[in-house]
């Protein structure tokens, strides 16, 4: 699939950080793509629930479980989103404010 980092512009690194309240760094996004798109292997441009939770780490999740059976897929702005939820960075505002989004 090539370098998935050069798959996203400036541009669609400061949306998605501006869209996730800037709680993930230029790098931080980047890596995200990269691994959206080990999840996305069919490069369909969303990953299913499934997909989502063949991350060992989202499996143990209860709430991300729930997330998950409540959507058909993730974009990878909905991926960022969901992480963002997740993030120890974000106050529990952002939090809420993310929740009430989805």
């Amino acid at each position: 699939m090539g370098n998935a980092s050069s798959m996203l512009t400036q541009y669609d690194i400061e949306e998605v950080q501006e869209y996730c309240n800037y709680l993930f760094s230029r790098e931080e996004i980047v890596g995200l793509y990269q691994r959206f798109c080990e999840l996305d292997g069919n490069g369909k441009g969303y990953i299913s629930g499934d997909e989502m939770l063949s991350v060992p780490e989202f499996a143990i999740n209860p709430v991300l479980k729930r997330v998950v059976e409540m959507v058909d897929g993730f974009n990878f702005k909905d991926f960022v989103a969901i992480l963002s939820a997740f993030s120890c960075k974000a106050t529990r505002y952002q939090k809420a404010q993310r929740e009430a989004l989805n």
